[in-house]
């Protein structure tokens, strides 16, 4: 069994026994300063003229990836973005997040440190599946960190939406309010914000 067999939410929450409930745990809000022109100028050449909502592909290459790039710059000294990097921790908990976002491993760059965000783009627009994928795969980011009160994060996407997640020991929360493309500032505010949660976190576990 893999991440992408997880088809629904309440699949994910049965097999492991999790809690579900909602709430708005991101503090959406503008980060000025960003984003920057050449990041707007770069990004509005590509919706001018490329169709960015051809495909799935289309989607996290011109949209998706360009984005969460961009707001990992100033992390990049301490953690490690992954595009298509496989994830195991056991037969049923293993497969290949979309983006993942870890601790920068003492061991270098091509080992994946502390799981701390994954992103899954939602298949066909499919956010039941998309969340159900990701759910999946942050439980088992929790388990491979060892450390069930260490908050994993989860974003899913087409692109033009963007729904934030939160699996802290055996309660995952969903983000109430979803953030979407129209207002970049914002969405920059949203997801940089789930950054900062997870550098937070990760300073108080020492």
């Amino acid at each position: 069994m893999a991440f992408s067999d997880f088809k629904t939410i309440p699949e994910v929450l049965e097999r492991f026994r999790i809690t579900y409930t909602t709430k708005d745990f991101v503090h959406i809000e503008e980060i000025p300063g960003t984003p920057s022109e050449q990041f707007l100028q770069e990004f509005e050449f590509c919706i001018q003229n490329i169709d960015v909502f051809a495909s799935e592909a289309a989607r996290c290459e011109a949209i998706i990836f360009p984005i969460l790039k961009e707001i990992y710059k100033p992390y990049a000294d301490n953690y490690a973005l992954w595009i298509k990097k496989t994830i195991t921790y056991d037969e049923t908990l293993n497969g290949t997040p979309d983006y993942l976002i870890s601790t920068r491993s003492e061991l270098g760059l091509p080992v994946v440190g502390t799981p701390l965000i994954i992103l899954v783009e939602a298949k066909k627009n499919d956010f039941e599946q998309g969340w159900g994928q990701c759910l999946s795969e942050l439980v088992a980011a929790q388990r491979i960190n060892e450390d069930t009160d260490f908050p994993v994060y989860g974003i899913v996407s087409d692109g033009t939406l963007w729904q934030f997640g939160q699996l802290v020991g055996d309660t995952f929360t969903r983000n109430r309010t979803s953030v979407t493309m129209d207002n970049l500032p914002v969405l920059f505010g949203a997801i940089d914000a789930v950054f900062k949660a997870s550098t937070e976190a990760r300073s108080e576990t020492g």
